[in-house]
């Protein structure tokens, strides 16, 4: 424990919550504030045209000079992939272990920052100390190896953030996690614990990475062809079982993906994977080797390897086209939203007539725990406050189950959505307001600019299409020049449709001509009765509304 007595301390969720993945915790102690993980989420099916979504950092912003820190827990884009637009708002130092810090700095690359950043790669032995407070760290289990969960030290106790965990017997070197430093903790005292709550519904402990290794070996050996493997990009534990079992069966491994190639290349030169020298081709080189003799890493944009393999099926990738002779695995679980995607792109598959293995055939393993390894986390901490985080409401309230199981009660256990403050001071623990959190939607370079309105009229678009009506005055004729022109997208096909353009050209014509024979009117009054008329109009011909767009032009 710190030796300053602590009269303030707060935990306000700004991302992870109610979600997964754009993970963003703020931990506040007295007039100090750090940010735990900087992540983004993949957007939803109903985010028409988004590439990817961040946490509102309004907070943040407010209180620039009080952030002291962000301390990121492993290099996974649900944990860094808004960092760069965080530190162009707000700038403060970043933590984190060597792998997680490299891989930060790409995404500064693509959006560098005004003020240059300061970086402080820390491991498990690491003390960074503080006003109010120090902070140390463990390693954690997780399928990238250098992660770690956070400990900050109070005069209460710890507050640990365990970041994105579980615990496998048979994991090895970066990938072993701390226990005896997390039992430790609990024998100090750990006043609050936060805990992933991806796999809390999931029973029993997660699958060990030996039973996938044994699958995949299976596989090599069983393949009469190539064999696809589709993955997250930043999976670094099955990249290098696949290159193990490419070695063991005398494969070659090929990389597929931007994303994918720059994180491996990064985690190579870090010497976080193990390769013998010219297993690892160029993808323009699989065509000179026997298909029984290679390997292909599969991963797309932003690493999600959905994209990839839907430009394999479609013959639209410029080096590869599945063949019926392939066995592709799929070793990922789909985000949110993206479950329909996957499944399409599995018959799509099967069509080609590839062989497609899934997590159905054990080759899919989580990098989070499930319900032992949560309820074993809870045991060794012994945490006097719990807050589940990083999962959809209905995962957090089953991480609060099996804390009650653990024999904590409901009252010291607190299931915050985004933006709530869970506030300790005067010796109680309660909820005390809000803060401004949501969703920033990144829609090519513009930050926040694409709303629900936005995002209402690109539905429509999507659903009814579009009808413009372009209409040209001769305003000191009182007349119509030309038009009503009508231009359909989206909406009818026009050649099998006439009567219907020919009649809604005549509502038209008769709203303008009422108007322009007046002394004066308003384009706006013109505009918004043309647009109440064809809607009518053209709902009870088609139970239909498209977008309608008036475009009123004179001379």
């Amino acid at each position: 424990m710190v030796k300053v007595k602590n009269e303030l301390i707060r935990i306000i969720p700004l991302g992870g919550v109610g979600e997964i993945g754009k993970a963003m915790y703020v931990v506040e102690i007295d007039e100090e504030i750090f940010v735990v993980d900087s992540g983004l989420m993949f957007p939803e099916n109903e985010m028409l045209g988004i590439d990817i979504v961040i946490p509102d950092i309004t907070y943040l912003v407010e209180n620039k000079d009080r952030v002291k820190g962000i301390f990121l827990t492993h290099g996974h884009e649900d944990a860094i992939g808004s960092i760069s637009y965080l530190l162009q708002k707000v700038q403060a130092p970043v933590y984190g272990s060597k792998l997680t810090i490299a891989l930060a700095k790409t995404h500064l690359k693509a959006l560098p920052t005004k003020q240059p950043v300061k970086y402080f790669e820390v491991t498990n032995k690491s003390r960074m100390n503080f006003q109010g407070t120090y902070v140390t760290f463990f390693h954690t289990t997780h399928s990238i190896p250098d992660s770690l969960g956070i400990v900050f030290h109070t005069s209460e106790g710890a507050i640990v953030h365990t970041g994105e965990f579980k615990f496998d017997q048979s994991a090895k070197g970066k990938y072993r996690p701390d226990i005896a430093k997390i039992a430790g903790l609990g024998e100090d005292g750990v006043f609050i614990l936060l805990s992933d709550s991806t796999e809390a519904e999931r029973p029993g402990y997660t699958t060990s990475e030996a039973v996938i290794e044994n699958q995949l070996s299976e596989t090599f050996h069983a393949a009469k062809g190539r064999i696809l493997v589709a993955l997250y990009a930043s999976n670094f534990i099955r990249i290098q079982q696949v290159i193990d079992k490419a070695i063991e069966t005398g494969k070659k491994v090929a990389i597929a993906g931007k994303s994918l190639e720059n994180i491996f290349e990064i985690g190579l030169d870090l010497g976080y994977f193990t390769v013998e020298e010219d297993t690892i081709i160029s993808i323009k080189e699989i065509s000179k080797h026997n298909d029984e003799n290679i390997v292909v890493i599969v991963s797309g944009t932003q690493g999600e390897p959905l994209e990839a393999l839907e430009k394999m099926i479609r013959k639209h990738h410029k080096d590869i086209k599945i063949k019926d002779t392939d066995t592709v695995l799929i070793t990922f679980t789909p985000s949110p939203g993206m479950e329909v995607g996957m499944y399409n792109t599995m018959n799509q598959i099967a069509k080609v007539g590839a062989k497609v293995l899934t997590s159905e055939k054990n080759v899919h393993v989580s990098g989070h725990g499930s319900q032992e390894d949560l309820k074993m986390m809870l045991n060794l901490t012994k945490p006097k406050y719990f807050i589940p985080i990083q999962g959809e409401y209905r995962m957090l309230m089953a991480h609060s189950k099996l804390a009650q199981a653990t024999g904590m009660s409901k009252s010291e256990i607190f299931i915050a959505d985004k933006g709530d403050i869970v506030e300790y001071k005067s010796g109680k623990m309660r909820m005390s307001g809000r803060v401004q959190a949501g969703n920033v939607l990144i829609d090519g370079i513009g930050v926040g600019d694409v709303g629900n309105i936005v995002l209402r009229d690109r539905k429509l678009l999507s659903q009814d299409g579009i009808f413009i009506v372009v209409v040209t005055l001769n305003r000191a004729q009182k007349k119509i020049a030309s038009g009503p022109e009508i231009l359909s997208r989206g909406f009818v096909y026009v050649r099998e449709s006439e009567e219907l353009m020919e009649e809604s050209a005549n509502l038209v014509r008769t709203v303008v001509e009422k108007y322009v024979n007046k002394e004066t009117f308003e384009w706006t009054n013109i505009k918004q009765e043309i647009r109440d008329t064809l809607n009518s109009y053209l709902f009870q011909q088609t139970k239909r509304r498209p977008m309608i767009i008036p475009i009123i032009m004179e001379y």
